[in-house]
């Protein structure tokens, strides 16, 4: 019995180390590569680079007061429209001390000098009225009086414009009502109340009480690097697409391309400009970011295969073609434009004909 037993368990050691060794074998035999085919296609092929900016209004101006002082009113709201002429602000003049002084003196003068030439006239229009004088003469007083009536209207005026900033017959056309100059949307209104405002001089560049802009005409500013800017030309089209706009593309036209670059990061940058055409019912805010996709060259309904099959041999440029079931043969081609990911096919190959894979295809888990 304990040398059934005994030959039992050799042969069952055997067997666990049979079954072992095969497995083993099994596993260490060199599994057959198998490499993933394609066969061209009819597609479109479009290169292009992709220039990032903003959209902005094609006219924005600063409103900026013409006289300095205190912000007293303020008419309008940014988001609202407005037209050409309409009031923006109202500014409060501070006047300056001695020119208020002097303007008060002027016209304490001038109403002495009323005072003075009304009691003449008055004299002498009874000596006129007596045929005392002759009317030449009466003539001169009482152009005398008028002149010193107007002299009283101006000083007045005067003293109204520097504690005012503006005479009494012209409150409402006065520098210290700010108007808009064109028409359009109000983006931004950066002053309150209260507020001190510069007129704008040679040594100031002045306040800015309001930003206004014509939102119905948008041009898209962007940069290009030096390696694609000699590809560009005005007229070419753009594509548009704005990060705040979901699913929703603006056509552009190029308009302008900077002839001088500017450094940034290290590298040459450009700057282009391009009309951008609206669409209805989509608004499109002052600021937006945006990309814009330039397209440097197009074909239309040519033979494309994919770049990465393409093998190269010193200038030449071939694929491997499947005669046999995974059996492969070198065949020369010429291409055209890449877009990066697939590569237009001029001749060598044809339509229905299966490309080897350069990466072979993985092994199934076994």
């Amino acid at each position: 019995m304990k040398k059934v037993l005994k030959i039992f368990l050799l042969i069952l050691v055997i067997g666990i180390f049979g079954g072992t060794l095969f497995f083993l074998y099994q596993k260490s035999k060199t599994k057959p590569v198998v490499y993933k085919t394609t066969t061209p296609t009819i597609s479109s092929i479009v290169k292009k680079t992709v220039a990032t900016g903003s959209i902005t209004p094609r006219k924005e101006i600063e409103i900026k007061p013409q006289v300095s002082g205190i912000i007293e009113k303020i008419f309008i709201e940014a988001g609202k429209m407005i037209k050409k002429g309409d009031m923006i602000a109202k500014v409060k003049i501070i006047p300056n001390m001695v020119a208020l002084n002097e303007a008060e003196s002027r016209l304490n003068r001038a109403n002495i000098g009323l005072e003075d030439a009304k009691k003449v006239y008055g004299r002498q229009k009874v000596l006129f009225e007596k045929r005392v004088i002759a009317a030449g003469e009466f003539q001169q007083y009482e152009t005398a009086f008028t002149n010193a009536k107007e002299a009283v209207t101006s000083a007045t005026d005067n003293l109204h414009l520097v504690r005012e900033g503006v005479t009494g017959k012209a409150a409402e056309s006065g520098n210290t009502i700010i108007r808009s100059t064109i028409d359009g949307m109000i983006l931004t209104v950066p002053v309150e109340v209260g507020n001190s405002v510069i007129e704008a001089n040679t040594f100031n560049a002045g306040t800015t009480v309001a930003t206004i802009a014509d939102m119905g005409e948008m041009i898209f500013k962007g940069k290009v690097d030096e390696s694609e800017v000699g590809k560009l030309h005005e007229g070419m089209p753009l594509i548009l697409s704005i990060g705040a706009i979901d699913n929703l593309k603006f056509d552009a036209n190029l308009e302008h391309i900077s002839p001088k670059g500017v450094t940034e990061n290290g590298a040459i940058q450009f700057e282009i400009k391009a009309a951008v055409k609206l669409k209805k019912n989509s608004f499109i805010r002052a600021g937006y970011s945006a990309n814009a996709d330039i397209v440097l060259e197009r074909r239309d309904k040519v033979m494309a295969i994919p770049e990465s099959m393409i093998q190269f041999e010193g200038q030449k440029t071939f694929v491997e073609i499947e005669t046999a079931p995974q059996k492969f043969t070198k065949r020369y081609i010429k291409t055209g434009l890449s877009d990066g990911l697939n590569i237009e096919v001029l001749s060598g190959l044809k339509i229905k004909e299966k490309i080897k894979s350069v990466e072979p295809q993985a092994p199934k888990a076994s």
